[in-house]
């Protein structure tokens, strides 16, 4: 996997992340979602790097081989809000003080945190199988929660940790085929160590608790998106059926939507790269900043 990229760990304050680097050009994030790790972007990254960007892919806070801070009860430590400044320092390190970024699932969720609280350091964002948190929960109906009933279950105090660390392999059930077997292997590693099982339920325990809150300021504040803005979602995966046309919903947060579905389940790098990456790369390379 990522063949002529560089790897590693940066110190960022109470965190240190494990990034994957490579390629020339304007730089690109790209975060990923619940429960991978960077190693989901290994046929979406080379075909960027051919596109003529640089991309950078670290492991969340807490994911794959990233550490974080202790755990404490207002979850602040793997809040959204934590997890983008990890990021900001992460690019510094790298050189790069404004790039574009994109995230899929709850990486979306950091996308958008770092996207409204530093927009000086953001030229675009792309969203990608995700909605704001609120959005979400302002919508809850029984066919959201029989879906998305782990959102909840992952939110209490203990017991998901005991049931998953039991079987990891069970709970998770990664496909080698689909997901590529060294991307598959990586995966694996992390999800059987306890104290990645616990971050990641941190991740959603903050979404519900700190992560709201900061949403809801932002709502209440009227704060929006101004760079260009994609939306993509999968066409194989429930977010159209739940709620209709997802760019409606980002509107309500952005100035400049514009996006499409894509054929694909859920962990749509994985399953659908080439048209993942056809649609990144016509979207960076649209309406290019001034140099």
């Amino acid at each position: 996997m990522f063949e002529g990229f560089e790897t590693a760990r940066i110190a960022v304050g109470d965190a240190t992340v494990f990034v994957r680097y490579g390629g020339e050009g304007p730089p690109v994030v790209l975060l990923h979602g619940h429960p991978r790790t960077s190693a989901t972007w290994h046929r979406v990254a080379p075909l960027l790097v051919r596109a003529g960007h640089t991309v950078v892919c670290p492991d969340l806070r807490g994911y794959g081989r990233s550490t974080g801070p202790r755990f404490t009860e207002d979850h602040a430590g793997y809040s959204k809000r934590a997890v983008a400044d990890d990021v900001v320092a992460v690019m510094r390190h790298l050189g790069h003080r404004r790039f574009a970024l994109v995230g899929h699932d709850r990486g979306g969720s950091v996308a958008l945190r770092l996207t409204l609280d530093r927009p000086d350091v953001v030229s675009r964002v792309a969203f990608a199988d995700c909605l704001p948190l609120t959005e979400h929960l302002s919508r809850i109906t029984a066919e959201f929660a029989t879906q998305w009933w782990h959102w909840f279950f992952f939110a209490q105090p203990d017991i998901p940790e005991r049931v998953i660390t039991a079987d990891p392999d069970s709970w998770y059930r990664g496909d080698p085929e689909a997901m590529g077997e060294e991307n598959y292997e990586e995966w694996r590693r992390a999800t059987r160590r306890p104290e990645v099982v616990r971050a990641m339920l941190e991740d959603y325990r903050a979404g519900l608790t700190i992560d709201r809150r900061h949403e809801e300021a932002d709502r209440a504040a009227g704060a929006r998106i101004t760079c260009p803005t994609l939306v993509l979602w999968s066409l194989r995966d429930d977010l159209e059926d739940l709620y209709g046309d997802p760019r409606a919903i980002w509107s309500r947060w952005a100035t400049d939507v514009r996006g499409h579905g894509i054929d694909s389940g859920h962990h749509v790098a994985e399953e659908a790269p080439g048209p993942l990456a056809s649609a990144l790369a016509d979207f960076f390379a649209a309406d290019p900043e001034p140099a």
